[in-house]
């Protein structure tokens, strides 16, 4: 059963869907320029087990973000998210967290300050294991911010860049692609900065989740394309590592979409299968 709400947020307004009527939430959050109903398809598969509620990022879906400054607090959305759970009484207090691409670092951030709540991690080609330089450099400073904000209003010089890196084959092809894609248009330029700049708080410290993944045997599952060139799995080996032997890594015969119906048998297990 699939359900739609919005849940006010200061002077903004989230938007977030649900499916299934199970004891155990399940959050899940979208990869970038993606929305809730990435994951509707789960439904059929978990909504017995699960309820299953996704929210729109800010700048992402029906959510409507009207916020002064281009800025969300994790400690905020935490707090959103507890009352939205509470909207679903007789559940199970723990949760279980999965994210994809941009969604991965929203779960990673809420694992870190919230590691009482998490019964499970999975993750799908997810963002926030690596610092991409480009992102920090845009989102971080304000110097950066600026430059970002500039180049997106301006951007000949990194196409000029893009297209002389691509010719000296000195940047990955489907990088190239993909980078060209959102640069080329003046509406996918502006979304890229406000989504980015949005979501500029959430910084997970890797060195504190792995702790309290070791600490607290949190079982954590990680999924990836071995044909992605956008995250590729060896951040994620790394990761698998320092938090062994609590994480389990698998490699799908995929790119960097993950989130697919093809797919629900891997993503199911992840979510049921014991980690050790």
């Amino acid at each position: 059963m699939h359900s739609q709400h919005f849940i006010a947020f200061r002077s903004s307004r989230f938007h977030y869907s649900s499916w299934g009527t199970g004891s155990r939430i399940l959050f899940a959050f979208h990869g970038y320029g993606e929305s809730a109903g990435s994951f509707s398809f789960l439904e059929e598969a978990l909504g017995s087990d699960f309820t299953i509620i996704a929210p729109d990022l800010p700048f992402h879906g029906a959510t409507q973000w009207a916020e002064d400054r281009l800025f969300l607090d994790p400690h905020d959305f935490l707090a959103l998210l507890e009352e939205i759970a509470a909207g679903f009484p007789g559940r199970e207090a723990g949760w279980w967290l999965m994210g994809y691409s941009m969604g991965g670092r929203v779960a990673l951030q809420l694992l870190e300050f919230a590691p009482q709540r998490v019964q499970r991690l999975v993750m799908l080609a997810p963002d926030g294991l690596k610092v991409n330089p480009w992102y920090w450099l845009g989102t971080q400073s304000r110097a950066g911010n600026q430059l970002f904000r500039w180049t997106m209003k301006k951007p000949g010089w990194l196409f000029f860049l893009l297209r002389t890196g691509n010719k000296l084959r000195l940047v990955n092809p489907s990088l190239y692609k993909f980078a060209a894609y959102y640069i080329n248009d003046d509406r996918l330029r502006q979304d890229l900065y406000t989504r980015w700049t949005t979501m500029r708080g959430f910084r997970p410290r890797l060195d504190v989740i792995a702790g309290f993944i070791r600490e607290r045997q949190i079982p954590v599952f990680l999924l990836y394309g071995s044909y992605d060139r956008i995250i590729p799995s060896g951040r994620g080996e790394r990761f698998r590592q320092r938090t062994a032997p609590y994480c389990r890594l698998t490699l799908l015969a995929a790119g960097h979409q993950l989130l697919q119906p093809k797919f629900i048998e891997v993503i199911t297990n992840a979510l049921y299968l014991p980690i050790i």
